[in-house]
């Protein structure tokens, strides 16, 4: 799966149609204050409009996020072998100030 330019062009349309469905959901509560009606439901367009365009964003995020990996560990973990799994190269740090802070140091 690989991120086009038409997926992360629906999922820019997909964010502007959120927004705008916010924004007139927020219309339609300031329009039934004004007129003092009582509110029961949001209209089905904005609701439709919604739902469809977080549809539309979903479906983008999928192709622009990559390839998913598999949730259990034990997948990634059975292709390592012991001396793999035992080594930790974050942790091999060689150059750093504690060296210099040492009384044995001797400069080059």
């Amino acid at each position: 799966m690989s991120a086009t330019v038409v997926h992360k062009f629906l999922t820019f349309v997909g964010f502007t149609s959120i927004l705008h469905a916010a924004y007139s959901a927020a219309q339609h509560r300031s329009y039934l204050r004004i007129t003092e009606q009582e509110f029961t439901t949001l209209p089905i367009d904005i609701l439709i409009q919604g739902i469809a365009s977080l549809f539309v964003v979903m479906y983008g995020v999928m192709y622009i996020a990559g390839d998913f990996k598999e949730i259990r560990a034990v997948v990634d973990l059975e292709n390592k072998s012991w001396e793999t799994l035992r080594n930790l190269p974050s942790f091999q740090v060689f150059n750093h100030r504690g060296r210099s802070l040492s009384p044995e140091y001797i400069t080059e």
